[in-house]
C-alpha cells in the first residue's frame, strides 16, 4: 500500500466508522449466530497471492461485523462498559499512524511527558491528594498483578524475585469474595496459589468485608506462622458493586504493616463527582489504586490508571536495567517500562488527553449522574411490577433483579431463560449473576451514548418478555 492508497482508505475508514455508530440502534446488540459460524467462513488457508483491498474490506463488512457484539451500542447493558468515545477514537487512530513503542524517555520523550501529566490531571479530577503518582497500564488485571507482586517483594524483604519462593514462609493475601476474578489471577501468576488466598466473610447493603474478620484472620495466620502481605479492597465489585469500607480497612493494613491494593476498576471513574467519593473514604491510605478511565469515561480500550502511593516500592519490585535499556546523560527521567510487566507500551495517554479536553470534567460528570440517576429510576420501577424482585439495590449505576417463576417452578432455571431470551431478542444486551448462591440479572448504565429513553426501552423489552414466559 502506497502512501495515497494510505490516504484514500483511512479516509474510507474513517467513513465506515462514522456509519457504523449512526448505524447501532438499528442493530441487534448481540449477533444472532451459531458458534463456529465466522470460522467456517474464513478461508482454511493463508493467502498465496496479495488480495485487493476492496476484496479484504468487503469481505470484513460481510463475514466479522455481522458476528460482532457491539459494545458502543447505546442499549448494552450488560458487564460493565468499554466505551470508545468518537474523539478517544480519532486519538487511537493518530497512536496507530505513529506507531511509537513508548517503552522509555528516550523511545517517545512526549509520550512519557504527556502521560505523566495526564495521570496527575486525573488524580486531581478524582479528588486524590498530592503525593500520589500513576502509570496507565493495559488493564485492571495488570496493575493488580503489579500490586501483588509488589505486596510479595515488600513482604519477603525484597527477595522473591533473586530467591524464587521455595524456601520461603507461606504468604497470604486478604480479600473478600466480591473482587474479580483477576485477583484470583493475579495470585497464581505471582506464585502465592489460590489457597493462600483468604476469602473475608462480606455483610451489610455494600457487601464490605467484615473488618473484625478481616482483622482476626490476620492475627491467626501470624499466630499459625504465615506471613500476611497485603489486603485487596474493592470499590464497585463486578457481581453487585460490592463495597468495602475503606477507612477501617486501611486502618487494619496500616497496624499490621499491610499494604493495601484498591480495585476501583469501574467505580473510580465515578469519583470524578464529588458527592460518589463517599464509596471510596479513606482511599488516601491505600498504597495502590486502578480504576479503568476505557470502562466508563470513554478513552477506547485499553487505558487503565494505577496510582500509587510509594512508586518506589513498585519500580524496585518491577524494573530490569539492562544497558541497552538505560538513557544516558539525562537523570530524574521516567521510563514508564520500569512500572509494568510488559515492556513494549503503547502511547495510552494520548486518548485520554484528547478525551478530557474535548469533554471537559464537567460534561463527563454530567453523563455519569444520569447513569446514576437512569439506573434508580429503573430499579425502582421494576420493584414496583408484580412478579419482579430487586436482589441488590443500585450502587452507583448497577443492580440486579430476579423475576418470580411459577408455583413449583425453578427460579435460577427461569431467570436464565429470562436472560437470554432478552438477549435472543436483540434489542438489549444484559448478563446474570449469582447473589448468595441465587441467580440473578445485572443491569448497569453506562454507555456513553445511551439517552433516558434507551433506558425506558430497556424497561419495555424486560417486563414484555417476562410477560410472555409467564
Amino acid at each position: 500500500m502506497d502512501n495515497e492508497e494510505f490516504r484514500d482508505w483511512s479516509r474510507r475508514a474513517a467513513d465506515w466508522g462514522a456509519d457504523y455508530r449512526a448505524s447501532l440502534r438499528d442493530r441487534p446488540v448481540r449477533p444472532a449466530i451459531a458458534p463456529g459460524e465466522i470460522f467456517r467462513s474464513i478461508e482454511a488457508s493463508p493467502p498465496e497471492a496479495p488480495e485487493l483491498m476492496d476484496t479484504i474490506f468487503a469481505d470484513f463488512e460481510a463475514k466479522i461485523v455481522p458476528g460482532m457484539t457491539h459494545w458502543q451500542h447505546p442499549r448494552f447493558f450488560a458487564y460493565f462498559p468499554a466505551n470508545a468515545a468518537p474523539v478517544s477514537v480519532v486519538a487511537e487512530y493518530l497512536v496507530s499512524a505513529m506507531a511509537a513503542q513508548c517503552m522509555l524517555w528516550q523511545t517517545s520523550p512526549a509520550a512519557t511527558e504527556l502521560e505523566t501529566r495526564t495521570v496527575d490531571w486525573m488524580r486531581q479530577a478524582l479528588g486524590l491528594p498530592e503525593g500520589f503518582s500513576g502509570v496507565i497500564q493495559d488493564s485492571a488485571s495488570s496493575a493488580t498483578l503489579n500490586a501483588v507482586l509488589t505486596m510479595r517483594e515488600r513482604a519477603l524483604d525484597w527477595q522473591g524475585n533473586k530467591k524464587g519462593l521455595a524456601g520461603q514462609a507461606r504468604l497470604r493475601i486478604y480479600s473478600s469474595d466480591q473482587v474479580h476474578t483477576s485477583i484470583d489471577r493475579a495470585i497464581w501468576v505471582a506464585g502465592i496459589g489460590e489457597d493462600n488466598l483468604v476469602r473475608i466473610p462480606v455483610a451489610g447493603r455494600f457487601r464490605a468485608m467484615d473488618t473484625a474478620a478481616l482483622e482476626a484472620a490476620i492475627v491467626a495466620d501470624r499466630k499459625a506462622g504465615l506471613l500476611p502481605a497485603g489486603i485487596i479492597a474493592c470499590v464497585g465489585g463486578t457481581s453487585t458493586g460490592g463495597t468495602d469500607d475503606v477507612v477501617l480497612v486501611a486502618e487494619i493494613a496500616k497496624r499490621h504493616g499491610l499494604y493495601l491494593h484498591v480495585d476501583a476498576a469501574w467505580a473510580g471513574s465515578a469519583m470524578i463527582c464529588p458527592e460518589y467519593r463517599r464509596f471510596w473514604t479513606g482511599i488516601e491510605g491505600a498504597d495502590s489504586i486502578v480504576f479503568n478511565p476505557h470502562k466508563w469515561l470513554g478513552a477506547q480500550f485499553d487505558c487503565s490508571i494505577q496510582f500509587l502511593r510509594d512508586p518506589e516500592s513498585h519500580v524496585r519490585t518491577l524494573a530490569i536495567k539492562p544497558d541497552y535499556l538505560k538513557t544516558h546523560g539525562h537523570d530524574g527521567i521516567i521510563n514508564y517500562s520500569e512500572w509494568s510487566v510488559p515492556l513494549g507500551r503503547r502511547f495510552r495517554a494520548l486518548k485520554l488527553w484528547f478525551l478530557l479536553r474535548a469533554h471537559g470534567l464537567e460534561n463527563l460528570r454530567t453523563m455519569i449522574r444520569n447513569h446514576v440517576a437512569w439506573s434508580e429510576g429503573l430499579a425502582a420501577r421494576l420493584a414496583k411490577e408484580p412478579d419482579f424482585e430487586i436482589v441488590s439495590q443500585p450502587i452507583l449505576s448497577l443492580f440486579s433483579f430476579r423475576h418470580k417463576a411459577a408455583v413449583n417452578g425453578d427460579a435460577d432455571e427461569h431467570n436464565l431463560r429470562l436472560v437470554n431470551a432478552i438477549n435472543d431478542d436483540g434489542r438489549i444486551y444484559l448478563t446474570q449473576t449469582r447473589v448468595d448462591g441465587r441467580v440473578a440479572i445485572r443491569f448497569q448504565v453506562g454507555q456513553f451514548e445511551t439517552t433516558g429513553d434507551d433506558v425506558d426501552a430497556a424497561f419495555a423489552v424486560i417486563t414484555e418478555i417476562a410477560r410472555g414466559m409467564a
